[in-house]
């Protein structure tokens, strides 16, 4: 299943049903479990750890050193997990500490010229578009789509389901169950489609988010105000709390509040 064409370095930790095709290139103290595929021409680099059925295009680099000044050269990890598939020309980069290090979920789909920062993790069945830039220790909570050419600045999260339009510049935090578009980015509304196509979510949980989102984007109050008003006003629910939490979890500091200069 591994192309004598190929280069796999014998301390390569390779899984019996890998396939390897000719002209790929796989480092020292790589692991690649079950079911991958790596194509012609794409690149695992040292430090990566690859879960099962994962299927990496041609030219992506996976685990690439780290752009970052910081890193010294020590030993650093990039953590993938199962069933992600990694279009052509991806670039994913490892951590710049020994400890933690960049980590990609499960049932994501990477698509062709996205980058992936150092220490940056993104959860579980997320989509990235076309030429997403993802900047160093981003946090992606799972089901969000970045649309093509989406660019994430460093430090910033994105909360679960959210969507991002192509081209948007994120220098703040995204709240879970929005659409962000524009630039300035701007709030477009909640994502109900895909929260209803996931059957997760009532009518009632997607008519809670809407109602939430009016308060803090739409009613020219403060963050802290709009916090309090959906307490009082929204019966509690797992899109109410997951709402309340992220905003506090990051010092009510999120994309789009016009009515707060921080």
């Amino acid at each position: 299943m591994i192309s004598p064409l190929a280069h796999v370095d014998p301390s390569a930790k390779i899984a019996d049903d890998v396939k390897i095709h000719p002209f790929a290139y796989v480092d020292a103290n790589v692991e690649i479990g079950s079911g991958c595929e790596i194509m012609p021409y794409a690149s695992i680099i040292r430090g990566t750890r690859m879960g099962s059925g994962n299927k990496v295009y041609q030219g992506a680099i996976v685990g690439a050193d780290p752009q970052d000044f910081r890193w010294k050269g020590d030993e650093t990890f990039c953590y993938i997990g199962n069933n992600n598939v990694i279009r052509e020309h991806v670039i994913i980069n490892r951590g710049i500490n020994h400890e933690g290090g960049t980590r990609i979920g499960d049932d994501s789909f990477i698509m062709a010229e996205s980058h992936i920062g150092h220490d940056s993790h993104i959860e579980g069945r997320c989509v990235l578009g076309n030429g997403v830039t993802v900047a160093g220790d981003v946090k992606i909570d799972e089901c969000v789509i970045l649309s093509s050419n989406a660019i994430v600045h460093e430090r910033c999260r994105v909360g679960r389901y959210a969507l991002i339009k192509g081209g948007c510049r994120i220098g703040s935090n995204v709240p879970p169950f929005v659409i962000i578009a524009h630039n300035p980015a701007s709030y477009y509304g909640v994502n109900a489609y895909v929260m209803r196509r996931d059957n997760r979510f009532s009518d009632q949980l997607v008519d809670d988010a809407a109602k939430a989102y009016r308060h803090i984007y739409q009613c020219s109050t403060s963050i802290y105000n709009a916090l309090k008003r959906i307490e009082a006003d929204i019966d509690p629910s797992e899109v109410r709390e997951a709402i309340l939490s992220f905003i506090r979890e990051c010092n009510l500091r999120i994309v789009g509040d016009t009515f707060n200069e921080y």
